[in-house]
């Protein structure tokens, strides 16, 4: 590779004409460098045909080089052409030495306030719909993957549900009783003060232990639930999928609902049962702790007004409620980890997504629950 400038005779000797030999390649780029800066320092100002035929082999670094020699002759006053090349060697100099044009941005519409939250409305009814459409398709494959292992019990994670349940039910005890402590004793401290101008602060025995056993309990549980063992379950399943292990768990020709989903929904289910009923004992051992505190009601009057209150029906409601509760709270979960992407992010947002539609559920299956309850008198 060389560059050799003499007076440019077709030009009358008033021009130079620079010859270029050799490879123009990205191999030697930093002696390039040097040859094109010292033809610019010479030859700056001047009229300058490039004869560049001598070039054997030039790729982009070359076609780079040659187009910033044309340009800084340029700019020091002088004009620069090339001649010479062969024509797959013109097409990438010229291609390389083309500047971008600066193109107009776009300007930015200007949406009606209306506009947007309308259509923000509008995403979201569609996102519930598709949300809708999954879970219903998540919990045909629970399902059937439910009764598959019903036909085949020796194929169900006896020791994974266990231990999701130890997680779920057992560790979960002390939050959930000191919940439910406090919340009963708030419920009943309230009652009792506006009971009172009235003359009637001894029903709020009945008051406490009929929404402690029909509402409380079983909504409280399911709401400490959906954050303390649902979220665990989004983060550890999607941490699985970012991590391949799923997909790894597909290879060796297992089912990922039968290993990994459906231990964890039955643990919900039968954790959330179990909890809901202490945390109903826990309800009323508030309410009954603030009454005889607070408002002066002893505790044998307590414990005989109570079991006239709580009837059969009442247990009964609370309790049915609890497993479909726990079943809803665990598709969720789990359906957020399975949708988890390859990010921390994702990971984050789903966890998030998961905590948040679960509560959001809960509370509208036990508005249905309770209609449902009181269009059959029950």
């Amino acid at each position: 590779m060389a560059i050799s400038a003499e007076p440019d005779a077709a030009g009358g000797g008033v021009g130079q004409l620079l010859r270029l030999s050799g490879e123009w390649t990205g191999r030697h780029a930093a002696d390039l460098e040097q040859l094109v800066a010292d033809a610019v320092m010479r030859l700056g100002g001047h009229q300058v045909r490039v004869d560049i035929a001598g070039i054997s082999r030039v790729d982009t670094v070359g076609a780079l080089l040659l187009g910033r020699l044309r340009r800084e002759i340029a700019a020091a006053g002088g004009s620069a052409t090339l001649e010479g090349g062969r024509p797959e060697q013109r097409i990438l100099i010229d291609a390389a030495d083309r500047e971008p044009q600066d193109t107009p941005a776009p300007k930015a519409r200007r949406e009606n306030a209306g506009y947007g939250l309308v259509a923000d409305i509008g995403r979201g009814v569609l996102s519930s719909v598709t949300d809708l459409k999954s879970w219903v398709v998540f919990l045909g494959a629970v399902v059937a993957t439910l009764g598959r292992v019903m036909l085949r019990p020796r194929s169900f994670r006896f020791t994974s549900f266990v231990h999701h349940l130890e997680l779920v039910g057992l560790r979960a005890v002390p939050i959930i009783a000191l919940i439910s402590f406090l919340v009963g004793a708030i419920i009943a401290q309230q009652s009792i003060f506006q009971l009172r101008a009235f003359g009637a602060t001894v029903f709020v025995v009945d008051l406490v232990g009929i929404l402690s056993m029909r509402e409380l309990g079983v909504l409280l549980t399911a709401i400490m639930l959906a954050g303390r063992s649902g979220s665990a379950f989004t983060a550890e399943i999607g941490s699985m999928k970012m991590r391949e292990e799923i997909d790894a768990i597909r290879v060796m020709a297992l089912d990922a609902i039968e290993v990994l989903i459906l231990p964890r929904i039955l643990a919900l289910v039968v954790g959330i049962t179990l909890l809901s009923f202490l945390a109903t004992l826990a309800s009323i051992a508030g309410g009954a702790f603030v009454a005889v505190v607070y408002g002066g009601i002893s505790l044998d009057v307590f414990l005989t007004r109570l079991p006239t209150t709580l009837t059969m029906e009442s247990f009964l409601v609370g309790t049915l409620k609890a497993p479909f509760m726990g079943m809803v709270i665990g598709l969720i979960a789990t359906i957020e980890g399975l949708n988890v992407e390859g990010s921390a992010e994702s990971l984050g947002r789903r966890t998030t997504a998961s905590v948040v539609k679960s509560i959001f559920m809960v509370i509208v299956l036990d508005g249905l629950f309770a209609m449902f309850f009181a269009a059959i008198g029950y």
